[in-house]
């Protein structure tokens, strides 16, 4: 493990008190666990080697190990996200909100996907989700976990949250889960303990409240904002959630939570407001903030247009139907050749033409028959690259591998 910076353990270890803090470091000296949440479109029987249940989410297991997930069709078929625990406290938290009659939602920093995909499973059908991404490449990734999830009236964005404002998009519940300094992801990414620095955690809440001002005037009257993020320190979150207070017609929803979750409050002195806090090792999972505000007025006052998105870059439009082309099922071992872009031989009984290639009845896409071959429409830029393929797919899950090397999950 890198070494912490001295001004993250001065200050963390003030805020959480000493006893909390121990309990924290000492979670670096233990494996992180690793969960998933199942699609409940696609999922099903597959609760009997998930294991665990995450208490928080209807859906979401730990596994005892992590295996490869590249090496699992059925990973690339969507039929599970891998998403760190503690963000699957978002489903326990729109079980509890009245979202029935939700008509539009958006998700402002929605990459990679991973609450964006829970926000889809549990919203109404009816229900238009924007999930938008300002950065270009992490807008593709998006699109892909979304495209993969496989649920209709769900639109990915490439744009900034001022780009909505201007937009003039209105929304019933908007989730911000902001760019944040990353202090609770210290233990699970190296990378982010090397990226930290006080300066950063002062540019970040700054831009975290800006994004909220754009989102605030995107919200409804009597609409719910989602405040979410994956650090520690009061400044991008209770200190926030207070200006929030200050500045806008605005009060906290409260959350009912068990004991045994082990989620922790608010830990700015002074501030009583109902906040939960993920810390590891005392909470199983990696570092989590959120908080859940309602805006003054009535639902009744909407505003805008909730499904005009001309003004929007949209990446990914909404899917309401799926070709119903001849699908054909593929072996283990034809599944991962095509995941790598390779052409296939098909069994003489298919049908010339388009044809959906699936897994397990999964389909994970389409293929051009032409008889002597079927030519790959897998998308290019989605194909996996490794070359190793195990022999035996039934042990997939049950084995321990190296982080993946292809697909986009976490968060």
């Amino acid at each position: 493990m890198a070494q912490l910076p001295s001004a993250f353990t001065d200050y963390t270890r003030q805020l959480m008190g000493a006893e909390r803090f121990e309990r924290y470091l000492r979670a670096f000296e233990e494996p992180t666990p690793v969960s998933i949440r199942l699609n409940p479109l696609k999922a099903v029987g597959m609760e009997a080697i998930a294991g665990e249940r995450v208490p928080w989410c209807r859906n979401g297991y730990y596994l005892k190990e992590r295996p490869n997930f590249t090496f699992d069709p059925l990973f690339h078929t969507g039929c599970y996200y891998v998403q760190e625990a503690a963000s699957m406290f978002l489903d326990e938290v729109l079980r509890q909100l009245p979202i029935t009659n939700c008509q539009s939602v958006i998700d402002f920093c929605a990459a990679p996907g991973g609450k964006s995909t829970l926000l889809r499973s549990a919203l109404p059908e009816s229900c238009m989700l924007y999930s938008n991404e300002p950065m270009r490449q992490r807008a593709s990734i998006l699109a892909e976990n979304v495209q993969k999830w496989g649920y209709p009236n769900h639109i990915v964005t490439n744009a900034y949250p001022r780009d909505y404002r201007k937009a003039k998009l209105r929304a019933d519940l908007i989730l911000c889960d902001v760019p944040c300094s990353g202090e609770g992801m210290f233990r699970k990414d190296e990378a982010t303990i090397r990226e930290w620095s006080p300066q950063n955690v002062e540019r970040c809440w700054q831009l975290q409240r800006d994004i909220v001002s754009d989102a605030w005037q995107c919200l409804n009257d009597g609409g719910i904002l989602i405040y979410s993020t994956c650090t520690f320190n009061t400044k991008e979150n209770e200190e926030n959630i207070r200006w929030m207070l200050s500045e806008y017609d605005a009060e906290v929803v409260n959350i009912e939570i068990k004991p045994e979750w082990n989620i922790t409050g608010s830990l700015l002195d002074g501030f009583t407001e109902p906040v939960y806090r993920f810390i590891p090792g005392i909470s199983q999972g990696e570092g989590l903030f959120m908080c859940v505000l309602r805006k003054g007025g009535t639902a009744a006052k909407r505003q805008g247009s909730p499904r005009n998105a001309d003004a929007l870059k949209v990446i990914s439009p909404a899917r309401n139907s799926v070709p119903s082309y001849p699908q054909t099922e593929l072996t283990y071992q034809q599944a991962m050749a095509y995941l790598r872009h390779e052409a296939l031989v098909l069994s003489p009984d298919v049908p010339r033409g388009i044809v959906t290639v699936c897994f397990r009845g999964q389909p994970l896409g389409e293929a051009k028959n032409i008889g002597t071959r079927a030519n790959n429409l897998y998308p290019k830029e989605w194909k996996i690259k490794t070359t190793h393929i195990p022999t035996d797919y039934e042990a997939i899950l049950r084995h321990t591998e190296p982080h993946p090397d292809g697909g986009h999950s976490e968060r």
